[in-house]
């Protein structure tokens, strides 16, 4: 999906954002959000994922190669009251994001350009804030300079 992704020409858009949301809570609360007619930033684009945990290195790297200049990840609540569906997704992915950090570092990009983020399903003000949040700070970091390469 991160190939079929249409990435704006750098001119026409920017930022360029790529949206990683757990079909489980994060895309619902996207839904809801868009229901209650929350202000979200059009810069991103959303990918749909079975699990925030089945999210790899390699798809960060594929998707920042395309010329995304930034990736939000969201996924269900871990914690105390644990929302996973997949039960240790997103306890996975916060194993994965140092891996992501150092990824980045490798790559001599600022690791803010991959942010990690759990919600639940009734939290989509909070969506919505978090998607402009980093909207605007990806904005202010400015374009990837690897696209294409």
């Amino acid at each position: 999906m991160i190939s079929a992704v249409h990435v704006p020409d750098e001119f026409d858009e920017k930022p360029r954002l790529l949206a990683f949301l757990c079909e489980n809570d994060a895309y619902p609360a996207l839904d809801r959000a868009a229901l209650a007619r929350r202000r979200i930033s059009p810069w991103f684009r959303v990918i749909p994922v079975r699990c925030l945990g089945s999210v790899n290195v390699v798809w960060i790297n594929k998707a920042l190669d395309s010329g995304f200049d930034g990736i939000l990840l969201v996924g269900c609540k871990s914690g105390d009251d644990y929302q996973c569906h997949f039960i240790h997704g997103s306890q996975l992915m916060g194993t994965r994001a140092d891996n992501i950090k150092e990824k980045l570092t490798q790559m001599a990009l600022e690791t803010e350009r991959v942010r990690i983020e759990e919600l639940a399903i009734d939290e989509y003000d909070r969506l919505a804030a978090i998607m402009n949040e980093f909207s605007e700070e990806i904005e202010g970091i400015g374009m990837n300079p690897f696209k294409g390469f």
